[in-house]
């Protein structure tokens, strides 16, 4: 039940002509395919029903969902369970923050920023100090 392509046409516009491709016959008349892929590599429709097609989707679809909602919560549980950990240990003083330090590495990266703006272009400087002002500020 294949029914085959016509030939590639061209349609002229005002501008360019444009050759139109199929890929498919473009694959089946080049033997090179059948080298790498094998004689029996055609697409999916033409190995197996519709309905075989529907099922297999379904199920493999059913089977991705089922995995990545477990693999989901697990990663959620842990993602959590890890942030209330931290929060408990910095409340209970096992977990100090040097605010110093932190502030020296945000001047550190701001300078970096500022030293790689200036050589791009003007207006990305403009806003790269209209972005950093309000940070720098609050800190």
């Amino acid at each position: 039940m294949a029914t085959r392509n016509p030939p590639p046409q061209e349609y002229e516009s005002d501008d360019d002509s444009y050759e139109v491709l199929d890929l498919t016959e473009y694959a089946r008349r080049h033997q090179w395919w059948n080298r790498v892929f094998g004689h029996s590599s055609g697409p999916m429709v033409e190995k197996y029903s519709v309905a075989t097609q529907i099922v297999m989707g379904g199920v493999t679809g059913w089977c991705a969902g089922f995995l990545f909602q477990k693999v989901g919560k697990l990663a959620a549980t842990a993602v959590g369970g890890g942030f209330l950990l931290l929060q408990i240990a910095s409340h209970s003083g096992y977990v100090q923050i040097d605010w110093k330090r932190v502030e020296k590495d945000v001047n550190k990266a701001k300078r970096q920023i500022k030293k790689r703006a200036n050589k791009a272009a003007p207006e990305i400087n403009n806003l790269i100090e209209e972005i950093l002002l309000p940070i720098s500020s609050s800190i």
